[in-house]
């Protein structure tokens, strides 16, 4: 075999047909060419994570920036990967200020939410429609409580899972009835979308220009389920991955809220094994609603998220909150620690994925949401570069309200713009614009 001339590679896109099955190969060694101007392109992913009711920032707060920073206690789990983190502080949204509890709605929209104003699509939307053609699933929304992080062209919530079980049999178990009865439901709901795209044509004309808006709008949403339908019904013809029965058994599973731990690593290991079979490149994941957030009996914490971060000042309130922020941030970090341990033939899939973590409120007594607690994690072959903290309060570090520093009522840096980082990684993920939302210039303090 003449290595040199790499006659040997084989197609990313090679399929194994036999005994009338066609099987898509995962991504191999024997697929990646040596010199890295001829690779194929990698497999680019991303995952937002939220965390409700904002956080013990009197506690959370990082005293350092640069990359000598300390770890504040909630953080300290996330030492191990501190190479690959960038915690932020004094990023806001402009259009968050004042919402209180519409923060989740529009932490990945950046939207301005009035009586007259609705919500506009999320980044993550936008990056799935770049990479949702190359995979069966364009994107994955979790939620365990209070509904999807993702919004549509229109704006509208996108419906999620919550149970690990129910989401594994959709990714990895072929549907009820065999392949042919699931194509005749495609095909049966591609009639009945002819049929509402046909009505709708002959109505249009009989409408005034408001109804004529919300039909356009309604018409955006059939659209987009009529696109869905199509790829789902290409993709029937490949088999999904086999998952080996110990991890089938591990994730495919009810779980009780009593043992969030469990849930949430759980969840995290779906994540990752929809990223390592390569069944979608975007992922959302809500934790929890902000009027409620989950209680953590496993380590003696029985109010919700919310009753916390109303403490009133309250020491016991004020401590407990910040174990429950610790509790969760270390759950993020067996996420990134299952994806530094899983490889596929780009290394880590850590690095080839960006993972937001964080809230849309800050401090949650007062509903402030003027300096985020925000972690991007990974990506650094897709041109992240980590190891700081970057903090956009250091012009006035700690000149808070109440004498307690990192409590801010408005941003010290306006332009500090969490929609600038979700443009920094719409960017990174191949999506062509050079604006998101409110946002003013990508931000060059994480791009290598």
């Amino acid at each position: 075999m003449n290595i040199l001339s790499q006659n040997w590679l084989i197609s990313r896109r090679h399929m194994l047909r036999g005994l009338g099955v066609t099987l898509a190969l995962p991504l191999l060694d024997c697929m990646v060419p040596l010199r890295a101007a001829d690779a194929p392109m990698k497999a680019k992913r991303s995952v937002f994570i939220y965390l409700p009711n904002g956080v013990n920032t009197v506690d959370y707060q990082i005293r350092e920036s640069g990359p000598d920073y300390k770890l504040s206690m909630p953080l300290q789990s996330l030492e191990k990967h501190r190479s690959n983190i960038t915690p932020f502080s004094g990023i806001h949204h402009p259009n968050g200020l004042g919402h209180h509890h519409n923060c989740k709605s529009i932490w990945l929209t950046g939207a301005k939410i009035g009586p007259s104003e609705r919500n506009t699509i999320s980044v993550d939307q936008l990056m799935a429609s770049v990479t949702g053609p190359k995979t069966r699933f364009s994107s994955l929304e979790l939620s365990n409580q209070g509904g999807s992080l993702s919004m549509n062209a229109d704006g509208i919530q996108l419906p999620s899972q919550s149970s690990p079980a129910v989401v594994f049999r959709e990714l990895f178990e072929d549907p009820k009835g065999g392949i042919a009865s699931q194509r005749r439901g495609y095909k049966r709901r591609g009639s009945i979308l002819d049929a509402i795209l046909d009505d709708a044509k002959s109505l249009d004309n009989q409408l005034g220009n408001e109804d004529r808006g919300r039909l356009q709008q309604y018409l955006a949403s059939v659209r987009e389920v009529e696109i869905r339908t199509e790829r789902s019904d290409k993709w029937l013809d490949t088999a999904r991955p086999k998952i080996e029965p110990a991890i089938q058994s591990r994730i495919n599973r009810e779980i009780s809220m009593q043992m969030l731990g469990d849930y949430l690593r759980t969840i995290y290991d779906l994540i990752v094994l929809a990223f390592q079979t390569d069944m979608t490149r975007v992922v959302t994941f809500n934790t929890g609603e902000e009027g409620q957030g989950f209680a953590v009996p496993e380590i003696g914490i029985k109010q919700d998220r919310h009753s916390l971060s109303h403490h009133n000042g309250n020491p016991d309130l004020m401590k407990q909150l910040a174990q429950n922020d610790a509790f969760n941030i270390k759950q993020f970090s067996y996420f990134l620690d299952r994806l530094s341990e899983v490889k596929d033939a780009d290394g880590p899939l850590l690095d080839t994925t960006m993972a937001l973590y964080g809230s849309g409120m800050a401090y949650g007594h007062s509903h402030g949401n003027a300096s985020l607690p925000l972690v991007l994690a990974g990506g650094s072959k897709l041109g992240l570069k980590h190891g700081r903290h970057i903090d956009f309060n250091a012009s006035a570090q700690f000149q808070g309200y109440d004498k307690h520093p990192a409590i801010y009522h408005k941003p010290i840096n306006e332009k500090a713009r969490l929609s600038n980082l979700l443009l920094t990684m719409a960017q990174k993920m191949d999506v062509k614009t050079e604006k998101f939302a409110d946002s003013l210039a990508p931000i060059s303090e994480v791009q290598a």
